[in-house]
């Protein structure tokens, strides 16, 4: 599937400093399409008398050039390619990249997680769990890091697995997964968030974590300490509405700790891939979700009027609220509160916090 006619702007507004998911889908509802709103950028920073560079066409070029070097697809939010279950979700990447087969992001996905230093128990259940719901025409997602991770990729590598990294689709980490990053990119799927080229650093693991839970409609940890990455990931799943499942264990195994206390707040309890089955019965069935997003992104006006602007202005504070509660404070049209704090955003006024929350800035 080819790249969108605009592509090179839709890039060029990603890649722009202060333009994150949220801002990049409310700019986009705005003004039309890329072009136009990278155009009404400068100004609306003016506003703020603030300054704001835009991302160079030439760099945005190059970018595209090395993804197809690397034989990478760009998957744009808002077109057919995108993954439907992630476009859902309110940080979801404006752009991913593709190594492989994208066919297998139209299929049922299923998360296993876990420990990097995992039990060969954890490990051999791991690796099993993964081939039976392969078998099951379940897509197996995972990161990519050692241990539980490694096991459900190498399981279910001839049946369907997709790798979610947290650096650059072209930069193998941990190094020592560079023939398995290789054998997945061509049997399965690599997806990034990231650009060519790029070294994962420590804040790209949480954003990696979010795409993994994105992905699937349900993700199951199989170990996993209280505070680990495993854990961020299963919270999102929950936050996000999708089926948290988890492996029991020994409490006297710290690598337990986590799928206990995961069980203990309401995670499905997880002994084989029937009951994995059985959890996800629940979502089968049920019409694909659109493509398009949902309020409050959805079609702005494309002026704050001056009442709208003061109106929300004065119920803001530097405690996040949420965007929901400013509409039913303010009465005004979701699509009115949303032009108004983008403005308020670009001017450098308000801050995005997590779940759907603003504050001043």
């Amino acid at each position: 599937m080819g790249l969108p006619p605009d592509a090179l702007s839709r890039l060029r507004l990603i890649r722009t400093d202060s333009i994150g998911p949220v801002t990049y889908r409310q700019l986009i509802a705005r003004f039309g399409d890329a072009d136009a709103a990278l155009n009404a950028l400068p100004d609306l920073a003016r506003r703020g008398n603030r300054r704001l560079t835009l991302f160079p066409q030439a760099d945005a070029a190059a970018e595209l050039e090395a993804a197809a070097a690397m034989g990478a697809e760009l998957l744009f939010i808002g077109t057919p390619a995108y993954p439907s279950l992630l476009a859902r979700t309110e940080t979801a990447p404006p752009v991913l990249y593709a190594r492989g087969d994208t066919g297998l992001l139209d299929r049922p996905a299923v998360a296993i997680v876990g420990a990097r230093n995992a039990s060969a128990a954890g490990t051999r259940f791991a690796r099993q769990l993964a081939i039976d719901l392969a078998e099951a025409d379940h897509v197996i997602v995972s990161g990519l890091a050692r241990g539980i991770d490694a096991a459900a990729h190498v399981a279910s590598l001839d049946r369907g697995t997709i790798a979610v990294v947290a650096g650059g689709a072209d930069v193998a980490y941990p190094p020592d997964h560079a023939d398995l990053m290789a054998r997945i990119a061509e049997q399965g799927l690599i997806i990034a968030e990231q650009p060519p080229g790029t070294e994962p650093q420590a804040r790209h693991f949480p954003r990696r974590n979010r795409i993994i839970a994105g992905l699937a409609a349900g993700t199951i940890v199989v170990e996993g300490a209280p505070k680990s990455g495993s854990l961020i990931t299963a919270r999102i799943a929950a936050d996000l509405g999708r089926e948290v499942m988890a492996v029991p264990g020994s409490p006297l195994d710290p690598r337990a700790q986590g799928c206990n206390l995961l069980i203990r707040e309401g995670a499905t309890l997880i002994q084989n891939a029937a009951d994995v089955r059985e959890a996800l019965s629940t979502l089968s069935g049920q019409p694909a979700l659109p493509l398009q997003v949902a309020e409050p992104f959805a079609a702005p006006a494309l002026t704050a009027e001056p009442e709208a602007r003061a109106a929300i202005t004065a119920l803001l504070s530097p405690t996040p609220v949420q965007i929901d509660e400013l509409v039913r404070q303010s009465r005004l049209p979701a699509a009115q509160v949303a032009t108004v704090l983008l403005d308020l955003e670009l001017e450098g006024a308000i801050q995005r916090h997590a779940g759907g929350r603003v504050a001043l800035g």
